[in-house]
């Protein structure tokens, strides 16, 4: 019986990873945490029995453990607990489904423990790529995508050879406003970018969605995910998400990996890699679907696609502050504090204010981070 440990598990893929957990019931989940959503934990505890929990928030913590003070199971907080879960000594695999680049130090504890790594965390990648997947060689750590776009794309190369890999062909819905123009977009409101027409996903994601910086993100991911450049991976627009993405060879063939949009496909392929398992849910029905149509990106209205490129080809320590930027962004659209266009606006002037440090460790790039968050705090 394969066990895991679980970072995130009271969010939108965490929870779903139990999904597919609890429906082929031959997976023992040893670990979890989450941040702060103790209800919700305590009915994962006493569901999966694990016997390790990390409440990122201390006093949360504190109530955790008085409320399940009548099992076996052992709660730890804060980032030192990240960390107790994520090298968990019975877990085989850890999957990072965190938000943000507080991911980052327990993926690399987990792969130095010997884990493979389910990666739904894409931040990890984003900031620290040339960090994570140079030591994943070297420890000869399965590094398996989560995010549906990198699945396709990891499923769509099977079998292939990689070095006669073109191109990544990586697809976008488009999100809410797939269409719309500046003026449009000025008039945003939280409710309005929370309504995504395909994916039912967390707050954070959906909004980097409507704003296509989550796009952004994913193309650097795929840069260090697969060993390209920034320059070989194309943002296709195509709203129905039925193609996940695709992959381009040397001789212009073209494979694609396709489905219904549900997260559990590409969470059950990352658990049992290289085994597929029967997955209860809807099916694609090619006869009722009418058409599936594309188009390209409009990097002029949604610029923090081409901020994306611009963040990965100079390297460095500007990814971070490219995430980072978003991040804080993004919560203060939140909490409405600023307007919908300002989310780019903010991440284009931390990213000008920024001076670039090359090859940065992991505590230059949490530095990046924090005097991200500095400046912005300072302005804004």
């Amino acid at each position: 019986m394969k066990k895991l440990a679980i970072l995130g598990s009271t969010g939108s893929i965490g929870t779903q990873t139990l999904e597919v957990v609890e429906q082929n019931g031959d997976i023992e989940v040893t670990a979890l945490a989450a941040g702060s959503n103790i209800t919700l934990l305590e009915q994962q505890i006493r569901r999966f029995h694990p016997s390790l929990v990390c409440v990122f928030d201390e006093k949360e913590a504190g109530k955790l453990k008085a409320s399940v003070r009548d099992l076996s199971v052992k709660i730890v907080s804060g980032m030192e607990g990240l960390l107790e879960v994520a090298t968990e000594p019975q877990s085989e695999m850890l999957v990072t489904a965190i938000v943000g680049m507080i991911g980052i130090r327990p993926t690399i504890a987990a792969m130095e423990a010997g884990k493979d790594i389910a990666l739904a965390n894409k931040e990890t990648l984003v900031t620290a790529g040339h960090l994570i997947m140079p030591l994943a060689k070297k420890l000869g750590i399965k590094i398996l995508p989560v995010d549906s776009e990198h699945s396709a794309i990891f499923q769509s190369l099977n079998g292939e050879n990689k070095k006669e890999l073109h191109k990544i062909l990586l697809t976008a819905s488009g999100g809410p406003f797939r269409g719309w123009t500046l003026q449009q977009l000025e008039g945003v409101k939280v409710e309005d970018a929370l309504r995504h027409p395909n994916w039912a996903m967390g707050k954070k994601i959906t909004i980097d969605s409507s704003t296509m910086v989550n796009k952004g993100l994913e193309v650097i991911e795929a840069r260090w995910l697969f060993g390209v450049e920034m320059n070989q991976v194309q943002v296709v627009v195509q709203p129905q998400s039925v193609i996940h993405s695709m992959v381009e060879f040397e001789d212009g063939a073209v494979i694609a990996q396709l489905g219904t949009p549900d997260m559990k496909l590409p969470i059950q392929y990352a658990l049992y890699y290289p085994q597929r398992r029967f997955l209860p849910g809807e099916r694609l029905d090619f006869s009722k679907m009418g058409k599936i149509t594309f188009e390209a990106p409009d990097t002029e209205v949604f610029r923090g696609l081409k901020l994306a490129y611009d963040a990965g080809e100079r390297g460095g320590t500007l990814p971070t502050v490219y995430n980072a930027a978003n991040e804080c962004a993004v919560e203060k659209f939140l909490r409405r504090e600023i307007p919908y266009l300002s989310i780019i606006k903010i991440i284009e002037s931390a990213m000008a204010h920024h001076k670039v440090t090359d090859n940065p460790d992991v505590a230059q790039v949490l530095a990046a981070e924090q005097e991200t968050y500095d400046y912005i705090e300072s302005r804004w």
